[in-house]
C-alpha cells in the first residue's frame, strides 16, 4: 500500500528547487553560527552564557537543512500535483512587501506600528480582505510581543509612538 507519506523510489531524481531551499537553510545556519561566535561573553558566566541558545538554534537549522537536502535528493517532499501549481506572484509580492515595510518602518515608527503594517500586508498576501480586522489582530500580537520583551526580558525591540502612548 502506498500513500503520500511513503518513501520515494530509489531511482528518484534530485529536486532542484527543494535542494536550493535546503542549501539556503544550511547557509543561514552557517551565518547564524558565525554571528553567534561574535557575541561577547563575560567571564562571569559559568556554563550557560549568551551563546547557548544561538548555538542550539544554529545546530537545529543545520539538522533541518540536512534533512531537507536528503529529501531533495530523494525527489523532493512535494507531491507531484503540488509541483504543478503555478506560483501566485501577487501574493508573494504582498508578503515580501510586508517584510520590507517592517524593516523600513521599525526605526521611524517603532516595533508595533511596523508590525501592524507587516501583518496587514502578509494577511492580504494569504487572501484576507479585511484590513481593519487584520490591523487589530496585528496590534494585539505586536503589543504582546513588545511588552513581553520590554517587561519580562528588559529588552527594547524598538519603542515608537504606540509604545510611548501606552507607557512602554
Amino acid at each position: 500500500m502506498t500513500d503520500a507519506y511513503s518513501r520515494q523510489p530509489p531511482h528518484a531524481r534530485l529536486a532542484p528547487a527543494e535542494a536550493l531551499i535546503g542549501l539556503g537553510l544550511l547557509l543561514f545556519s552557517g551565518l547564524t553560527l558565525w554571528q553567534t561566535l561574535s557575541i561577547p561573553v563575560s567571564p562571569m558566566y559559568a556554563q550557560v552564557g549568551p551563546r547557548v541558545f544561538p548555538y542550539i538554534t544554529s545546530a537545529g537549522l543545520a539538522v533541518f537543512a540536512v534533512l531537507l537536502l536528503v529529501q531533495a535528493a530523494r525527489g523532493g517532499w512535494q507531491p507531484a500535483d503540488e509541483k504543478e501549481v503555478e506560483l501566485d506572484w501577487k501574493a508573494v509580492a504582498f508578503v515580501a512587501a510586508g517584510l520590507v515595510a517592517n524593516v523600513a518602518l521599525i526605526g521611524p515608527l517603532g516595533f508595533s506600528a511596523a508590525s501592524i503594517v507587516m501583518f496587514v500586508l502578509v494577511a492580504h498576501g494569504f487572501g484576507s480582505r479585511r484590513p481593519l480586522r487584520d490591523a487589530v489582530i496585528g496590534l494585539v500580537l505586536a503589543l504582546a510581543a513588545y511588552f513581553g520583551f520590554a517587561r519580562a526580558l528588559g529588552v527594547n525591540i524598538g519603542a515608537g509612538l504606540i509604545e510611548n502612548l501606552l507607557g512602554g
